[in-house]
């Protein structure tokens, strides 16, 4: 009497962790347009099929790379941990986790530039990563109020503009990395050179921040 097949037990946490990987490196190296579902599920080990169950369509896919990609950026800068730091120590780190998150996830980079291509049209649908910069926008807030309260930080710094700031010093010299170093006769990713660029980076924000605007050294009402 012959033995009975092995029952196949299904683990959908790890079938859907490996598509979202495999789909990952697909739109990275070839876009949305150009990534193909049958790639992902020959390098996800998948059946095609599966993949449609569990995300519907390849533009549901795309999203979730998206958001899970997003929630990573999030979750490196810690803001909710910064909250308790002195105002100059907590922006310092928020600077510093930004950038680095950045240099760590070149893939980062590639799909903010590809869904900025599509006029963020897929990451508007989404229902969790808008939420997560809320929270990002009141600890900036926070730092702010408080640096302001003991004399440390400038008046009237807009939070978004600041960290589109601190969001554009990093995100520009990383994108442009390839192009920029051939212009500039400079190899921009080597590792001294990524690292003189963070300190830049960090000390510009910081400068800002704690040098008094033209309004406030002409000893104007800043309120």
């Amino acid at each position: 009497m012959g033995s009975r097949p092995a029952k196949v037990v299904r683990n959908p946490e790890a079938s859907r962790a490996r598509i979202l990987d495999a789909a990952r490196i697909e739109f990275v190296s070839y876009g949305l347009s150009g990534g193909r579902v049958d790639h992902i599920a020959a390098q996800s080990g998948v059946n095609k099929n599966l993949i449609y169950h569990y995300f519907g369509s390849k533009d549901a896919l795309y999203l979730a790379v998206l958001e899970r990609i997003y929630a990573d950026l999030r979750a490196r800068q810690q803001d909710q941990d910064l909250r308790g730091l002195p105002p100059v120590e907590g922006m310092k780190q928020l600077v510093s986790s930004t950038f680095d998150h950045f240099v760590a996830t070149p893939d980062l980079i590639r799909l903010m530039s590809i869904e900025n291509i599509h006029y963020g049209e897929h990451l508007k649908r989404s229902g969790s990563t808008k939420s997560l910069y809320g929270g990002l926008l009141d600890t900036i807030r926070i730092l702010l109020k408080r640096g302001q309260q003991q004399g440390v930080f400038r008046a009237n710094v807009d939070p978004v503009d600041l960290y589109l700031s601190i969001s554009g010093l990093a995100y520009f010299f990383l994108s442009n990395q390839h192009t920029l170093s051939w212009l500039l006769d400079r190899d921009l990713a080597a590792r001294r050179r990524v690292i003189k660029r963070r300190a830049h980076v960090v000390e510009m924000v910081l400068s800002y921040l704690t040098q008094a605007s033209p309004a406030e050294a002409d000893g104007a009402d800043t309120e």
